[in-house]
């Protein structure tokens, strides 16, 4: 949550200065540097706190400790598929996706 509140920042910095570049007729491309280069000044200058926050989150979801994200899909396939094994112990499940381990 902390990335995206700090991308939504750092997008909510670049759009009016690319308006107001392009207003300027600098060129699109020129405008799109310059707010740019803008944007990651003022954001590095006055948003240290939301940056390192981000960066923290983006540490933890990168460092392999981190939950893995699962869909509403999966959450609901593996409560059927633990209902199954519950109600059949002689059923067995090879979760492996490993080549040769069947």
């Amino acid at each position: 949550m902390a990335f995206l509140k700090y991308s939504l920042i750092r997008l909510a910095l670049f759009v009016p200065l690319f308006v107001l570049f392009a207003f300027l007729q600098v060129g699109l491309v020129a405008a799109a540097v310059f707010a740019g280069l803008v944007a990651f000044a003022l954001s590095y200058l006055f948003f240290q706190k939301q940056r390192d926050a981000a960066t923290a989150a983006m540490r933890e979801r990168l460092s392999g400790r981190a939950k893995p994200l699962r869909t509403a899909g999966e959450v609901e396939d593996a409560a059927v598929e633990d209902n199954l094994v519950e109600q059949n112990p002689e059923i067995g499940v090879n979760n492996d996706k490993r080549p040769g381990n069947a």
